[in-house]
């Protein structure tokens, strides 16, 4: 498909207790640093898909349920 736009979805499985300690303890020590350019609630998606559509996202965009 030549000349389309390719979008995608990260979905997140909660995860065992054990793991989100330890991705806490790596946020924490500024391991793992999130680049996000903006976040958007549930209510906020089609602003959020037009944002992305735009070509303004430089990292990522979350959606907070």
């Amino acid at each position: 498909m030549t000349g389309s736009k390719k979008m995608g979805v990260v979905m997140w499985k909660p995860n065992k207790k054990e793991d989100l300690v330890f991705l806490k303890e790596l946020f924490e020590a500024g391991k793992v640093v999130p680049v996000i350019d903006r976040r958007y609630m549930l209510s906020e998606v089609p602003e959020a898909f037009r944002y992305l559509e735009e070509g303004h996202a430089r990292r990522k965009v979350v959606i907070t349920m």
